[in-house]
């Protein structure tokens, strides 16, 4: 079991070099120049070169790559060039809204997915079972910003019992601030209930059909007992390998529903720092996000050992 963690921990921490590599290097590639975009065309030489000082552009990129990862690993994040503030501020400020979000949204999609797969892999090739992956291929097939849509105008705008959008805070209430994250989390849990429920119910066709099952069910053990007993365990992982992305997704991938929803979440500062070309905004937040995919991951490959206790034994 030690040396399954250290090879994951190992792998883990090469791919945050590799990546902190690739993100600092694309986002130094891009067209514009930051200082122009931030006081505009008609700056002065003067005006430019002191401002390209004062963000430290005007270093080596080695140096510059090295000064930002030294600040990653000690947690400062820089100041941000548009809002003059701490980049590690500006991320626990939207992180209060990304984080409770994608929890609600993963809580929602494997509510919804792990019975509908159970349910349709019980009754493979009868009529609960096209219904059901009907509907999950529905959903994947829907935008979820198109299905927000419908969301906003069906139960905020017809009916009233949840707001369009926007975010009170924490500050002014658990239930005010949970209704604005209600149709966002829904949203967003769908389309990825869809695809876990079709892998839920592929995973388990294909342990139903083993011999140790044909077995049990020989010796005269009751469908359901083996089905929720044998089956369904040694059909987690990956189903667990799916809700490790999904949670990855729902952190990182919320770009457009928190436009839709006008929320003030992870997605929206990295949308509006990459348009205003605040590089260290971007760059921060961006190996974060990678940060708690590596995390999420490690916990899934641990979750992995603990289900099957064989791979404890082969690594």
């Amino acid at each position: 079991m030690t040396a399954y963690l250290l090879k994951r921990l190992l792998i883990g921490a090469a791919t945050m070099v590799v990546a902190s590599l690739v993100v600092f290097a694309v986002l130094e590639i891009l067209p514009g120049d930051p200082a122009q975009l931030m006081l505009g065309m008609n700056a002065t030489p003067d005006a430019l070169a002191a401002l390209r000082e004062q963000m430290g552009l005007n270093q080596p990129l080695l140096f510059r790559y090295l000064d930002w990862v030294g600040g990653l690993l000690t947690l400062d994040l820089g100041r941000s060039y548009t809002y003059s503030v701490p980049v590690r501020d500006l991320v626990a400020e939207r992180l209060v809204v990304s984080l409770p979000l994608a929890i609600i949204a993963l809580f929602l999609s494997t509510a919804i997915a792990l019975p509908v797969g159970i349910f349709a892999a019980a009754r493979r090739g009868r009529a609960g079972d096209a219904v059901s992956m009907g509907a999950a291929q529905l959903g994947v097939a829907i935008p979820n910003f198109w299905f927000a849509l419908l969301l906003i105008y069906t139960f905020a705008v017809w009916l009233r019992l949840v707001p369009a959008g926007g975010f009170p805070g924490w500050g002014g209430g658990v239930w005010p601030a949970l209704k604005a994250l209600i149709l966002p989390a829904v949203a967003l849990a769908l389309p990825q209930a869809a695809i876990l429920a079709r892998v839920t119910r592929s995973a388990l066709i294909e342990v139903l059909g083993e011999d140790y099952i044909r077995t049990a069910r020989a010796k005269g053990m009751p469908r359901r007992y083996v089905l929720w007993r044998h089956a369904l365990r040694n059909a987690m992982i990956p189903v667990l390998t799916i809700l490790g992305l999904q949670f990855a997704f729902l952190l990182a991938g919320t770009i457009i529903i928190e436009n839709v929803f006008y929320l003030p979440g992870l997605g929206r500062l990295v949308f509006q720092a990459i348009t205003q070309r605040d590089l260290i905004v971007v760059e921060s937040v961006v190996m974060l996000l990678v940060a708690a995919v590596i995390v999420v991951n490690f916990l899934v490959d641990l979750s992995y050992a603990l289900v099957d206790p064989r791979l404890r034994i082969r690594t």
